[in-house]
């Protein structure tokens, strides 16, 4: 893997690499908290679009949790950077809003984001979501 430019880190930890992305500190504290207690992620955070999409490049992440209402840029550019690149075409995008329009979910989608799930939602639902996403089992059925 490595002669082929294949990232090995998540192999060498065990550990899938999540990004969350929200402006709001105090919901990213309980997704930073649901996700260390689950013990399977590696975790980095950024509260803007520009810092995502830094990080996204730096950490690939196996799944971004991104919140679509960020101060700078919208989720929807979000998506379609990261779909831009084709080195980030494994990355998982799972969009979180208070929204509820479904066009906008739907555009969202169109966009590159592979789920929604809407605001308020509990962090065991959000950690199910995720862990669904990239094929492990979920802490609730463990």
């Amino acid at each position: 893997m490595r002669e082929n430019g294949i990232p090995t880190d998540a192999l060498e930890s065990g550990k899938r690499k999540v990004l969350i992305v929200d402006d709001d500190q105090d919901l990213v504290e309980l997704m930073v908290d649901a996700f260390e207690r689950d013990g399977r992620f590696e975790i980095k955070t950024a509260n803007n679009g520009f810092d995502a999409g830094m990080l996204v490049k730096e950490f690939h992440p196996d799944i971004v949790v991104l919140d679509i209402m960020l101060p700078d840029i919208n989720g929807k550019e979000v998506c379609q950077r990261v779909r831009g690149d084709r080195t980030m075409e494994d990355v998982k995008i799972l969009c979180i809003s208070g929204m509820v329009e479904q066009d906008k979910v739907s555009d969202l989608k169109d966009a590159g984001a592979n789920d929604f799930i809407q605001k308020p939602f509990s962090v065991e639902a959000l950690l199910d979501r995720a862990c669904s996403m990239l094929d492990l089992e979920s802490v609730t059925s463990m």
